[in-house]
């Protein structure tokens, strides 16, 4: 059975994009992954659509969602919060995880790509470690 991850920001729109499309990338077939935000924005940073076009990904395919949308996926074997802090409400799960992550809205490009880069390590270690559970 596939295990399910959520990874939650406030406008998913930047951080849980990206740790959405990191673990279809590197979850393959053993993970499903979603994403969505406290208080969303509606659409998709085109920034972040431009850092995941670099590596090859095409995030305009994506959309910012609530976390209403995605509760009927739960319960999920990991929600990942990035810093909605006290307005991320309950969702069911077997574990939470916070990253302390900055929100790269307003960072130039190079800034933005190291924000990138930190996200896809992450999602990279959480997925070795959720398949060696």
């Amino acid at each position: 059975m596939k295990k399910k991850l959520l990874f939650v920001c406030i406008e998913n729109s930047n951080r849980s994009q990206m740790s959405q499309a990191f673990a279809i990338i590197h979850g393959g077939n053993a993970f499903e992954a979603y994403s969505a935000g406290s208080k969303p924005s509606g659409i998709v940073n085109p920034k972040a659509i431009a850092a995941m076009k670099e590596i090859g990904y095409d995030l305009s395919k994506h959309d910012s969602k609530s976390l209403e949308e995605v509760k009927a996926y739960a319960p999920f074997d990991a929600v990942i919060t990035m810093g909605c802090g006290d307005a991320c409400p309950w969702m069911p799960a077997k574990r939470f995880v916070d990253w302390v992550i900055p929100d790269p809205k307003h960072m130039e490009p190079a800034q933005f790509n190291e924000v990138r880069d930190d996200i896809e390590s992450k999602v990279k270690a959480l997925i070795a470690e959720l398949e060696a559970e």
